[in-house]
């Protein structure tokens, strides 16, 4: 072969961070000796596989086709030299997952896969859906828990665990104890909302897409937890995942208001890039989602330890 492994990792490194001083962070590498390992792949093949725009490098057409290609060897590559050193577990693991499931599901089912595969390693990346769907699409994640749906066509999604929304309010504010809503209402009432790019925004705001009535925003949060505590405190009402309001429900600090009108039933799904190699790693943190989830129709039924 007229290429080593070596180069393909400066090349990935290169495409994900578009950047070569970042990739040479990453690698541990000097800048120049980054830029050689790039300049002598495209030298030896004659090609070019990333353009210059501003200060950033952005693949092009031909190193949008490598790029799948070179991950997927690297992975196998890692899977081999684990093989010959003798390396107990499955690898190393790069997770991603949205808030809700970040917060609640993903950190209990990485401490269960890695005490099932000792000398494994992990790392857990949680940020909104937005964030988490570039991720996989730039090869940084090797696969995601999202809520919702991900329309990306490099992308393949397969259903998890369903999921519902639920808006709520402090057991004080005057809405509390109705048995009946009407939208209206709810939408003049001042809300505590999920940011812009969050699942949870989405859905809620897809629920009441028929209405000419928009959502009366007081606060953008990046946080669930931060959401439940304005709430908490009289702020004004949420909209969350049942998952995350379950114990708050059950201590009385916080309670569900009634939305016939809204349609909050959503899914959690895996994601991972269409090229993406399933390595050992994945497929096994895969059943461990499944196991953890197969006596639930949905998610706040999982079985969790509760929080005091």
């Amino acid at each position: 072969m007229h290429f080593t492994l070596r180069q393909l990792e400066v090349f990935v490194a290169v495409a994900q961070h578009e950047s070569v001083s970042y990739a040479a962070r990453t690698l541990a590498m000097s800048q120049s000796a980054t830029s050689t390992a790039l300049a002598e792949l495209e030298r030896q093949f004659d090609c070019q596989l990333l353009d210059r725009q501003g200060k950033r490098l952005k693949l092009n057409a031909l190193g949008f086709q490598l790029l799948p290609k070179a991950v997927a060897l690297l992975d196998r590559g890692e899977e081999i030299e684990g093989l010959l050193r003798g390396q107990k577990g499955v690898g190393t693991l790069h997770v991603g997952a949205t808030l809700t499931i970040g917060n609640y599901l993903a950190t209990l089912l990485i401490s269960d896969f890695m005490q099932r595969f000792p000398g494994s390693r992990a790392r857990l990346a949680v940020r909104n859906t937005r964030h988490i769907v570039e991720g996989v699409r730039q090869h940084t994640l090797d696969i995601g828990l999202i809520e919702g749906h991900c329309d990306d066509e490099s992308i393949i999604s397969q259903p998890w665990v369903d999921d519902e929304l639920c808006v709520f309010c402090s057991p004080r504010h005057p809405l509390a104890g109705r048995e009946r809503l009407e939208l209206e209402e709810l939408l003049r009432e001042d809300w505590i909302m999920r940011e812009e790019g969050s699942g949870t925004r989405l859905t809620l705001e897809q629920a009441a897409r028929h209405r000419r009535s928009r959502f009366n925003t007081l606060l953008e949060l990046e946080h669930t937890e931060g959401i439940k505590r304005a709430v908490e405190s009289g702020l004004g009402i949420g909209c969350v995942s049942r998952l995350a309001l379950r114990d708050a429900f059950r201590r009385g600090s916080l309670v569900p208001l009634p939305t016939p009108e809204l349609d909050l039933k959503r899914q959690f799904t895996f994601i991972w890039h269409r090229h993406k190699y399933l390595t050992p790693g994945v497929r096994e943190f895969l059943r461990v989602c499944r196991e953890m989830t197969a006596d639930a129709q949905r998610s706040d039924e999982i079985e969790l330890p509760p929080v005091l």
